[in-house]
């Protein structure tokens, strides 16, 4: 971070009301979301977090902050914590608001239009923040400057509290807390994966800024923090690797304001492995800063290796050969980017191609000047890159003599469908001879084609594309798409079926042969990927009978929840305690999937230090809500039920103290027990709480106190009583009810486990896998392609030893040993 700050560093005390320019209201926000942030899938929502998490890291990129926090909450909410100075709250003289509510209540409100406050950003259109608050059910921003607390809570965008005092602080910095509006987002499940990665790669592109990922459902938590920067982005993308020179080539230059940061390195594998980025956003769709990385690779690498006679009576090597093994960060830090909407997936400003080539070009001559072994090695790799092209072209040429990659001439053993409409074809890629007999017989001839794949295929991940098509398997899959393939003949237009389907045994050899087919379309064809069309079908795990019903099982979380609804089924549930109501098997199994609920609840309150049952205990008896917040002062401890509560308690002993006091998160463990001894006010918010409150609140409505969810133990009279087949059951809590359904659901239950589709019939095959009204398919996406290629590398690459390492370290994790 040290020469970054010293570039990019402004004054603090110009980040005041002043900078905060209005150019608009958040209206048509809600109305029309997709506007502002892509979509209002998955992608979108986490298009949310990236714009909250972006105010932090620009803070960062200023010099300003050097630690962010990100958490997942239980309840579906999700908070960013930074230390950096904290959003203003004076107020905005044109609005005569606080410039904290201005810039969380207003679209294009922000300090980043003009290059006082910021001199990089990321958000530079001023809607991010404002657009997540607009779109999420509630948001609270808590901020620390000027030695005091400041609080506001909105609802879907609006102003539901004043700006409030709470206390004073030592620290400074902002925290947002939001949860994504169920109007406007039908999954709201947060990734930890997808979030992860963005967050590893804003901590590569900014050397020292330490960032932690946390996440309450799972207390999975990951810490980024690299000194190296992009020269620890390309350790670690080539990590596993065989490289060809092991120093990583580093280029670190600004021009005219505009940071240009480049980090290369090539290795032994035949694929490219390139990231962009432009103020730390990752512009998957490149740009111009990429295209001018690339055009002055090319040309420097060539004009050297003329000079120094390298070439001989070789052809000069094309950028594709280039590419080949190269692995590459390129990133831009410039004032006035511009992006092809809010997303912002592709840089366009046309001067940068040439600041970029002009930087590339004189480092790049440097480098292989004073470096000549390295260039010399890096030549020599694209020399062999445009030999082994020249013999893909006739490898192709050959085979294409012979009709093998022909899309005319059809592959033998392809049982094409009868449908010549792309939309609904579909072509099934089976593994074995045997299982694709079975799916010729159980498939839709009309939109369905069956491709039998016998053994196992090439790994493309040690082979070039020559190499590949001497493979009978790979020319068959080829010749069978129709696309061609390698970069002069690959044609998405001339794909025979929107949808590639993978479907192999649920043993090891299947998880090897789609591993391989994977790997083979991620390094080949990964458009195919990118558009959606390459899927995995998901064969049963298991079938289960109970007496005449049966039932397929895709995986053992379903099992468990398939053991409780057969226990519900013809179960009737009766009071033994003076009451006369009873449940059947429809209110039983509302009842239970409440009460699946409330188990959950019971791990998280655990982790805050809290049984269930003393949480139970705290309800408000005439709301019928349960404490928002545990506060700690001085020795004493209060549970508080809403955010005016916490205000007057605050306020309360403010004036008893006769000075402000600082508030601590009781989550910060010895630092704030410690200030809380020295008069500070500690608190610890139970997000949880309102969905506590809704559940328990379904649980009354039939009928039942939400006490009786724990029993006073064995000695006590039943409370219930399940009564299925003739047989009856006592239960002495709620809680115990479900572990007895469970019993219940076992009792009689045949299991059978799957290994194999050759352990399906033609009809069962169909009905649980082909069918398009009962089968679950999984669509590959490639979320994180760095992890992905790291993956690929591990378990397909030439590094057994570090293949051995992962099987080691993720051996306790597998969850259907194949003995």
């Amino acid at each position: 971070m040290t020469s970054e700050k010293s570039n990019l560093a402004i004054n603090q005390d110009t980040y005041d009301a002043t900078s905060i320019k209005v150019l608009g209201g958040i209206e048509a926000v809600r109305k029309r979301p997709a506007m502002y942030i892509g979509d209002t899938t998955i992608k979108g929502l986490h298009h949310l977090v990236e714009e909250v998490v972006c105010n932090s890291v620009d803070e960062a990129v200023a010099g300003f902050c050097e630690n962010i926090q990100v958490k997942i909450n239980i309840d579906g909410s999700l908070a960013v914590v930074d230390d950096g100075r904290g959003i203003p709250v004076d107020v905005h003289k044109e609005t005569n608001k606080s410039a904290l509510e201005v810039v969380m209540t207003m679209l294009h409100a922000g300090g980043k239009f003009e290059h006082k406050s910021y001199k990089v950003s990321g958000g530079l259109h001023g809607v991010g923040v404002s657009v997540v608050n607009a779109l999420s059910e509630w948001m609270e921003v808590e901020v620390k400057r000027d030695g005091h607390v400041y609080f506001q809570r909105y609802e879907k965008g609006e102003v539901k509290s004043k700006v409030e005092v709470r206390g004073v602080t030592k620290k400074r910095g902002t925290k947002v807390i939001f949860k994504p509006d169920p109007e406007i987002f039908e999954d709201r499940n947060f990734c930890f994966e997808t979030i992860a990665k963005r967050l590893r790669e804003y901590a590569f592109l900014n050397k020292g800024i330490k960032i932690t990922l946390s996440d309450e459902r799972t207390d999975k938590i990951e810490t980024f923090k690299y000194e190296g920067g992009t020269k620890a982005f390309i350790k670690e993308l080539n990590e596993g690797k065989e490289v060809i020179h092991k120093d990583i080539i580093y280029i670190e230059k600004e021009i005219d304001g505009t940071i240009i940061e480049v980090a290369l390195q090539y290795n032994d594998s035949y694929s490219e492995n390139v990231y962009s980025f432009a103020n730390n956003i990752n512009t998957v769709e490149g740009g111009t800063h990429l295209s001018g990385f690339r055009a002055a690779l090319t040309r420097t690498l060539n004009n050297y290796a003329k000079n120094k006679g390298l070439l001989n009576e070789e052809k000069a090597p094309t950028g594709d050969d280039y590419r080949e093994g190269l692995t590459a960060v390129v990133s831009i830090k410039l004032p006035d980017p511009q992006f092809e909407g809010q997303t912002k997936t592709k840089l366009g400003n046309r001067e940068i191609q040439g600041l970029v080539e002009a930087v590339i070009n004189e480092q790049l001559g440097i480098y292989c000047e004073e470096t000549p072994s390295t260039a010399k090695a890096i030549i020599n790799k694209g020399i062999e890159a445009a030999r082994a092209r020249e013999a893909a072209r006739k490898a192709r040429d050959l085979t294409r003599r012979k009709g093998a990659l022909s899309s005319s001439s059809l592959p033998g053993k392809l049982a094409d469908c009868s449908s010549r409409d792309f939309e609904t074809s579909e072509l099934f890629l089976v593994e074995g001879i045997s299982a694709g007999g079975t799916a010729k017989q159980g498939r839709d001839r009309t939109f369905q084609a069956i491709l039998p794949l016998k053994g196992v295929i090439i790994n493309v991940e040690k082979a070039r594309i020559d190499k590949m098509l001497g493979n009978e398997e790979i020319r068959t899959l080829i010749s069978a798409m129709g696309t061609g393939i390698g970069a002069d003949e690959f044609n998405l237009s001339n794909l025979r079926y929107a949808k590639i389907i993978i479907m192999t045994d649920a043993d090891i050899d299947g998880a090897h042969i789609r591993t391989l087919l994977l790997t083979f379309f991620f390094r080949q064809m990964i458009e195919l990927i990118e558009k959606g069309h390459i899927y995995i079908a998901q064969p049963p795990l298991y079938k289960v009978k109970k007496h005449k019903k049966q039932e397929y099982i895709y995986d053992d979380r379903e099992l468990q929840k398939t053991l409780i609804t057969l226990g519900a089924e013809e179960t009737v549930m009766e009071m033994e305690n003076g009451k006369k109501e009873k449940l059947d098997n429809s209110k039983l199994k509302k009842l239970l999937q409440l009460l699946i609920q409330i188990e959950e609840y019971v791990k998280t309150l655990r982790k805050k230090g809290i049984s269930l049952d003393k949480f139970l205990k705290l309800r408000n008896k005439e709301s019928g809500s349960f404490p928002l917040y545990k506060v700690s002062y001085r020795k004493g401890i209060s549970y508080l039920y809403s955010e005016e509560e916490l205000e007057r308690f605050i306020k309360e002993k403010q004036q008893a103290e006769g000075k402000e006091l600082e508030i601590v998160e009781e989550n910060d463990t010895g630092e704030a027990k410690r200030e809380r001894e020295e008069g500070a006010i500690g608190v610890l918010e139970y997000h949880e709480s309102k969905e506590i409150e809704k559940t328990v609140k379904m649980i009354e409505n039939y009928v039942f106190s939400i006490d009786e969810y724990f029993g006073e133990g064995a000695s006590e009279k039943p409370r219930y009583k399940l009564i299925s087949d003739d047989t009856e059951i006592y239960a002495h809590s709620l809680n115990d009810v479900l572990s007895k359904i469970r019993e219940i659901g076992r009792k009689g239950l045949e299991i059978q486990r799957y290994k194999g589709l050759g352990e399906m019939n033609a009809e069962e095959l169909a009905e649980t896998t082909m069918s398009i009204n009962t089968r679950t398919l999984l669509k590959v996406k490639v979320e994180d392609a760095a992890k992905a290629d790291a993956i690929f590398s591990t378990l397909a690459g030439k590094d057994v030893q570090r293949r051995k390492e992962f099987i080691e370290k993720h051996a306790l994790e597998v969850k259907n040993l194949d003995i």
